[in-house]
């Protein structure tokens, strides 16, 4: 793989982490499931969750609940392409979550996790797509309920 195909592939895989949570913050959760192979996975072993295929994932990220306002931080994404159609990457979160948001602005809160993402990547018909996505979740806490919004 020339260095062009290398950086082109490194960049595809860093848009489909960042789509992952654009689509959970700001879009349709649900459609996070496009971003994964038909088989793809998303676990965190730690919980006991696995969450296989994309009918699968779709029902998992589209029963978050309706109220939930949340944001979230991605930095230190490192991408290492192993071969033309397949990838890795390690990136680092946080989370900043209330439920019951019901418009304006919530006092800003510590943030209810810090952690890291392992994922893996292939490449079909010329596209990446999410394989699989492991949580790994050091600090975690419950998920507050919004507090009245500032004035």
């Amino acid at each position: 793989m020339d260095p062009m195909e290398r950086l082109l592939a490194e960049r595809a895989c860093e848009r489909l982490i960042l789509d992952f949570v654009h689509r959970l913050d700001l879009g349709e959760p649900s459609f996070v499931a496009e971003l994964f192979t038909e088989d793809g996975v998303w676990q965190w072993p730690e919980d006991g969750r696995l969450v296989k295929g994309r009918d699968a994932l779709r029902a998992y990220f589209g029963s978050r609940p309706a109220d939930r306002l949340s944001r979230r931080l991605m930095s230190n994404v490192l991408v290492t392409v192993t071969s033309w159609d397949a990838a890795t990457a390690i990136s680092y979160f946080t989370t900043y979550r209330v439920d019951g948001y019901d418009g304006g602005v919530v006092p800003a809160g510590p943030p209810v996790q810090v952690g890291h993402y392992e994922d893996t990547f292939h490449r079909a018909g010329g596209a990446w797509l999410l394989a699989s996505r492991t949580l790994h979740l050091p600090f975690g806490g419950a998920t507050p309920r919004a507090n009245s919004p500032l004035s």
